[in-house]
């Protein structure tokens, strides 16, 4: 498949919230993602012990869908995306992961029928393949991965979606030694050839069954930096090198749009602002509905361009204002309501602003994905589109460049050293694909569980 070598936007002001040039549409109204509108995205997640047996699956997923399409209709709300992240016990039970599928779309043809509630259903399959405990491209796992993906599209889902975990071995190792060489590796090399060899299985379940094949996530990896460098008062890893572990995101999850992916991207691709100035399609961001999840710095910046507004994942439980699928649910929709308010108002790009403004300078994360920003490394990525290798080294370089050059960004003395350290190895790095790689091969050997045929090596 050809690699992008050029931008889907001629600046990134052009790029808006709830507009994409590339829209989609999918499940029943449909939901129109793109079209001068953003949705918002329920994640429920059932509790623990629900999973033991298939009726109590069914029946704790049976709940969570009506309270989600119950509470939208109760407040006015005109559509919602479900998204079910797998569990384990549901991608390796192909038929059970089938069976809830249905069972939720047949809620939501009783809720589109009854009251015109616009919906649809992603199933993002776990992807259970531990490169450092199976082989990535022949195992059991891999086998329930594809049948889930089989079985939920066929029994209801609208959009298939992952969160591939290739090259995490490899990441792991490299991240808790600051080793900006083997992220490069793990993310920009190994992940991106995992992704070029399942993606099209994806694409063509999904082509079979008359549904959308939705996008990746560099979460195993990308987002692994981005929780270790946490806050202010965190200390396990620079911020600055997670930032450019987040700019080799972004020419890894890429490759699923080449792939054949068409939108709407994975909620927790913190990248995605990166790749809408790419590829032009609608993109599914989290932010500050995500904290019941996760702790971030960039909740109201990831916010400026996105399409489809999540928030992460939530356990099923009770809270004072319902359960929290209900509760979530309601943050979700009165914060894409004030959205579609400005931009029907004309307003859209003030509160793009505000968004920005926000959090730009609070953390290089939120700094990196400022839609200004994102555009100039998603430039940087598609100039250098002969190699996965080199548009991740480019991307990483510029997102350094662009920390380094603005002087209202402040950093501490230790930022500053990790980024001027990681910047020169990356530098000091060969220009040809097939050196690095054999260095890497030569280094990386004795990293346990990496098995280089895994990745076609």
């Amino acid at each position: 498949m050809p690699k992008y070598t050029s931008m889907a936007y001629k600046s990134w002001d052009e790029m808006i919230f709830g507009s994409a040039p590339k829209p989609v549409s999918i499940g029943l109204g449909p939901i129109e993602l793109g079209k001068k509108y953003v949705y918002p995205q329920i994640v429920p997640h059932p509790r623990p012990g629900s999973e033991a047996t298939k009726e109590k699956i069914l029946r704790e997923y049976q709940r969570m869908t009506d309270d989600a399409l119950g509470r939208c209709v109760a407040l006015g709300f005109p559509g919602l995306v479900i998204e079910f992240e797998h569990i384990y016990q549901i991608t390796s039970q192909p038929e059970w992961a089938g069976a809830i599928f249905a069972q939720a779309k047949e809620q939501m043809k009783e809720y589109y029928d009854k009251y015109g509630l616009k919906s649809a259903l992603v199933s993002t399959v776990a992807d259970l393949r531990k490169p450092d405990m199976v082989h990535m491209r022949h195992s059991q796992e891999l086998d329930w991965m594809l049948a889930s993906f089989d079985s939920t599209a066929a029994q209801g889902a609208d959009v298939l979606s992952i969160e591939t975990m290739g090259g995490k071995e490899v990441f792991d190792y490299a991240v808790q030694r600051q080793d900006i060489k083997g992220v490069i590796f793990g993310i920009g090399v190994l992940s991106s050839r995992d992704m070029e060899w399942l993606w099209p299985q994806i694409v063509a379940t999904a082509k079979k069954h008359g549904i959308t094949p939705g996008g990746d996530t560099d979460c195993a990896r990308g987002n692994t930096a981005m929780f270790l460098a946490g806050g202010y008062t965190a200390t396990d890893l620079p911020h600055t090198f997670a930032a450019l572990a987040r700019a080799c995101s972004a020419a890894r999850s890429l490759v699923a749009y080449e792939q054949g992916a068409t939108g709407p991207s994975k909620d927790c691709a913190y990248e995605d602002p990166i790749i809408k100035a790419i590829t032009g399609i609608p993109i599914t961001m989290e932010g500050v509905a995500s904290a019941c999840a996760h702790s971030e710095m960039q909740s109201n910046i990831v916010a400026a361009v996105v399409d489809l507004w999540s928030n992460e994942a939530v356990e099923y439980h009770d809270m004072f204002g319902g359960s929290s699928v209900e509760v979530f649910t309601e943050i979700l929709g009165y914060n894409v309501a004030q959205m579609n308010a400005a931009i029907e108002l004309g307003t859209a790009k003030e509160l793009q602003a505000i968004n920005i403004a926000s959090d730009k300078y609070r953390d290089v994360h939120g700094f990196m994905l400022s839609p200004d920003n994102a555009y100039e490394i998603g430039k940087a990525i598609v100039a250098n589109a002969d190699s996965y290798y080199l548009r991740s080294r480019a991307a990483v370089l510029r997102t350094a460049e662009l920390i380094a050059g603005d002087k209202k960004l402040t950093l501490t003395e230790h930022e500053r050293e990790a980024l001027d350290k990681a910047r020169r190895e990356v530098e000091a790095l060969p220009d040809n694909e097939g050196d690095f790689v054999d260095m890497c091969l030569s280094e990386y050997k004795k990293v346990p569980g990496f098995d280089p045929t895994s990745y076609g090596y």
